[in-house]
């Protein structure tokens, strides 16, 4: 096992109406896993289906187990591919990114979250933020070397798109949500770039933000910012339950995002089913 490689398990969920088509979606996914390139694949199981009787919209499930050995880059990429129920982090116990690569693979994780987010829609909701108070803008130097060093914090840009109709409520509701989210604000800046015809204007906001790393990888997959950059620490140590939840969490985004047209396939049966049986 090479130093920058890690050793994962992923478990991919399958669910559908009919037996024999789940089985062979399962083969051709358990192959196309064997064939990948740029990783090693340890072992490809293929669990036996399962049956609920009690579910007449998805009776049928089964579950893919794949160990896999890869870079950082290559586990991301089949993470947001093959949306895996849950992934485990077997090796190693930690790795050491420099902050130009990881800026990179934040950069991967946006690109190929903003695809998925421009085929099924975004993924960012929230509650409302009305009663929330407005989170610090600017912190002391201080502060932000205790909070990288002695708290492990990410010092990072990121810049986004938001629309409103008002720009100060709309530059409110984004700073609530990032506080929300569980990130410090250090700077922000906004600027209107255009308005459409009923007056909505697309705001272009650039950030400088504090958070851990896996509420930064988090970020940027609900977000898909249109840049991001890591300022400080030079190198970011990530631990394996932070990898693990860095790469369960891009998983469960990607597999909300892919699922949107079966839930709302089973929501239009389960409405046609009440109309025709009031």
């Amino acid at each position: 096992m090479k130093l920058d490689e890690i050793e994962v398990i992923f478990y991919i969920e399958g669910l559908g109406n009919d037996k024999k088509v789940l089985e062979s979606a399962l083969r051709e996914t358990a192959e196309s896993l064997r064939n990948e390139d740029g990783v090693r694949v340890n072992y490809v199981n293929v669990e036996d289906i399962l049956e609920d009787p009690e579910n007449e919209l998805l009776p049928y499930s089964g579950v893919i187990e794949a160990g896999i050995t890869g870079s950082l880059e290559s586990l991301i990429r089949l993470a947001i591919r093959y949306a895996p129920a849950a992934v485990e982090v077997t090796l190693p116990p930690k790795v050491e990114v420099k902050s130009e690569e990881l800026s990179k693979l934040l950069g991967l994780v946006s690109y190929m979250m903003g695809e998925l987010m421009n085929q099924f829609g975004p993924l960012a909701a929230y509650p409302d933020f009305s009663e929330l108070p407005e989170p610090k803008i600017g912190y002391e130097r201080e502060e932000i070397e205790e909070l990288v060093i002695g708290d492990r914090n990410v010092l990072y840009r990121f810049v986004i798109e938001i629309f409103g109709d008002d720009v100060e409520k709309a530059q409110k509701d984004f700073t609530k949500a990032l506080k929300y989210e569980g990130c410090r604000i250090n700077k922000l800046v906004s600027k209107v770039q255009g308005e459409n015809e009923s007056g909505r204007k697309y705001i272009l906001v650039a950030t400088e933000l504090l958070s851990d790393v896996e509420t930064m990888f988090q970020l940027t997959a609900k977000y898909a910012p249109v840049a991001i950059s890591v300022i400080e620490p030079d190198y970011v140590d990530i631990t394996t339950s932070e990898l693990q939840g860095i790469l369960s969490d891009i998983a469960g985004f990607s597999h909300e995002l892919v699922m949107r047209p079966v839930k709302k396939r089973i929501m239009e049966t389960k409405n046609t089913e009440f109309k025709l049986n009031p």
